[in-house]
């Protein structure tokens, strides 16, 4: 899922988009308001976290805008005005959420899942399927025949990725871009080496095998088709 940060606090920004990456999520991030309305508006985000207190635009007017345009993505406001007013301003405006800094991260985290929870209620499944492999977005859970598998947040990312396109090839530099949020460079084999820990926690001990390596191509996710 895709997050996009307003912050103008460079210390505080690179703190967050590091802590909602490791987290699970590709993340952007903007340093001036009208910056971030731009990125609002050009990309598909599910949540934008936003300061009040920013340059080219303050936060009020990023989400005035926004909501004048249409575009009803959930919005968070993160900022040091802790004054009633300006929470209920903030709400008033069409804010989803408020929070006050300095803020616990764990607590941010916990308000950004409710808010993309309470988004996708009745939009998308909330669970991925193949065969008796079971992805469970709102738990971040994976079972496989009913047996838990734990796996990292770029496991699960990469995994929710080949599930949501199971049946198509998948190129390395998709997956990258994806997953990891990078240009993929030809001289990494980082998705090979994490494709290949994915696989051996999906499909070892399990019949039939879900992950595939189509050579010169990428990697797909499917039942295979019985051999003639």
């Amino acid at each position: 899922m895709n997050i996009l940060i307003v912050e103008d606090e460079p210390k505080t920004g690179e703190y967050l988009r590091q802590g909602l990456r490791e987290a699970g999520f590709t993340v952007d991030l903007a340093n001036r308001g009208d910056d971030g309305l731009h990125l609002a508006l050009e990309g598909q985000h599910d949540l934008v976290i936003l300061d009040v207190m920013l340059p080219g635009l303050d936060g009020w007017q990023v989400l005035k805008r926004l909501r004048s345009m249409g575009r009803e993505m959930p919005v968070l406001f993160l900022t040091a005005r802790d004054q009633v007013e300006d929470r209920v301003h903030g709400l008033e405006l069409g804010a989803d959420d408020y929070l006050v800094k300095p803020f616990s991260f764990a607590e941010l985290l916990a308000r950004v899942r409710v808010i993309l929870r309470r988004g996708r209620i009745g939009l998308e499944p909330t669970t991925l399927q193949l065969a008796d492999l079971a992805l469970d977005l709102l738990r971040r859970r994976v079972t496989r025949s009913g047996k838990r598998i734990d796996l990292t947040a770029k496991e699960f990312s990469l995994l929710e990725l080949l599930m949501r396109r199971q049946g198509e090839v998948l190129p390395r530099s998709l997956i990258a871009s994806q997953v990891w949020d990078l240009n993929f460079d030809s001289d990494t084999n980082v998705i090979d080496v994490a494709v290949r820990r994915l696989r051996a926690k999906v499909d070892e001990g399990f019949e039939p095998k879900l992950i595939h390596t189509v050579r010169g191509m990428g990697y797909v996710l499917e039942i295979p088709e019985p051999s003639t």
